[in-house]
């Protein structure tokens, strides 16, 4: 299996690590009682971490599908090389930082790490593309 590939598998490993940590977060706001419920009411309000960890998640969910076509789309074509190779260590690479920052609240870094990713993921566009 290629780097991209395996980098690719790790990615979707960050994407569920990113689907348990709100929801455990979430639990120790609710208790389990009402996590396993029904929630047919509204819980109490969802807590500043959850919250953010939440919209880390979405984030991801919003370039996770183009990240992962482009990457499938560079293989099938046989378009792996360098470009592929950094642009898929740059999303999966920032995307981690990312994480923390987010749920940390740090503001400028976090923007400049979802930068990189985009940076990434632009890399690996360009090697599809490319003429050569």
């Amino acid at each position: 299996m290629t780097t991209e590939l395996t980098l690719l598998a790790w990615t979707m490993v960050l994407a569920l690590i990113q689907v348990l940590l709100p929801a455990m977060w979430r639990n120790r706001e609710t208790g389990t009682d009402y996590n396993t419920g029904p929630r047919d009411t509204p819980g109490p309000p969802v807590g500043i971490v959850t919250g953010r960890l939440q919209r880390a998640q979405a984030n991801l969910f919003e370039t996770l599908p183009v990240f992962a076509a482009v990457v499938l789309i560079a293989h099938v074509a046989g378009r792996e090389g360098a470009l592929t190779f950094w642009g898929a260590w740059l999303y999966l690479g920032a995307r981690i930082v990312y994480l923390p920052l987010y749920a940390l609240g740090v503001p400028r870094l976090r923007s400049l790490a979802w930068t990189v990713s985009l940076a990434g993921i632009v890399l690996v566009l360009l090697a599809v593309l490319s003429p050569f």
